[in-house]
């Protein structure tokens, strides 16, 4: 169980629990992330509060959504080669 940090917004704490899974490889680039249900579901939050995370996650470049699909892990070294 999650133990939510009072002082800091709870998207910003499920966008690193996220970004850790992504950067040690739990999930693995091209794989599909949870959908914005699923991880409600997981995490027992509300649906802004986890589209934000997630959209974080998008402007950083380590997931892209494919419309109709869903959001995938972006393959972080085209990542790295993209922000040199």
């Amino acid at each position: 169980m999650i133990v939510w940090k009072p002082s800091i917004p709870r998207w910003k704490q499920l966008y690193e629990i996220l970004a850790e899974r992504i950067k040690t490889g739990e999930y693995s680039p091209g794989e599909r992330m949870p959908s914005i249900t699923a991880l409600m579901n997981e995490f027992g939050l509300a649906v802004a509060t986890t589209q934000k995370a997630v959209a974080q996650l998008r402007e950083d470049g380590l997931i892209y959504t494919e419309p109709g699909l869903g959001s995938f892990v972006a393959d972080q070294g085209e990542v790295s080669r993209d922000e040199s």
